[in-house]
């Protein structure tokens, strides 16, 4: 009986070690900061916009300094769409809203500070699907807004991936611009 408990416990051990060196191996790991093509940027976000505040929020911890006059930036985000849609999916036999799906529409653009164009104008489309019960209307209004907040930091990780992405093409740019001295 002694035997079989620690028989057990080994291969308890044995499991873990394995599952360790499997995750190791994968080449997991977190996602960090991301790799700017600059220091400092500006964004054309309004006073009071949540993205606006969350995306300067990472940017600065992405060791990007955020400035508030464009004439003092290396790059410049504008804003050219920020709407938030739903729209009705199904109704049930009553005729009454059954699902909703909420859209998140955001259009933006990167320029460097001489107003050379960086990210040409990009769409990023976000879609959550909400059921609707009239009976617990103030719930679904909580988890409405849930959702939109997680479209929100959905939408500024794709922001800072595809800023992170142009640092690749600033490059090939200043390479081409250099081969042509």
């Amino acid at each position: 009986m002694h035997s079989f408990r620690q028989s057990k416990r080994a291969l308890q051990w044995l499991a873990m070690l394995a599952a360790c060196l499997m995750l190791a191996a994968c080449g997991f790991h977190l996602r960090g900061a991301a790799d700017l093509p600059f220091n400092t940027i500006y964004l054309g976000f309004g006073a009071n916009s949540a993205v606006g505040t969350e995306l300067k929020r990472n940017l600065q911890a992405s060791n990007a300094r955020v400035v508030d006059k464009q004439d003092e930036a290396e790059a410049v985000l504008k804003v050219l769409n920020d709407t938030r849609t739903s729209q009705v999916l199904t109704l049930n036999t009553n005729g009454r809203v059954r699902e909703y799906a909420l859209f998140q529409h955001f259009t933006f653009s990167v320029t460097d500070g001489k107003g050379k164009v960086i990210i040409p104008p990009t769409a990023i489309t976000l879609r959550r699907v909400i059921t609707y019960d009239e009976n617990q209307a103030l719930a679904k209004e909580a988890e409405q807004e849930l959702l939109y907040r997680d479209m929100r930091s959905d939408l500024v990780q794709q922001i800072l991936r595809r800023l992170s992405a142009s640092k690749s093409a600033i490059a090939t740019e200043k390479a081409a611009a250099d081969g042509d001295e």
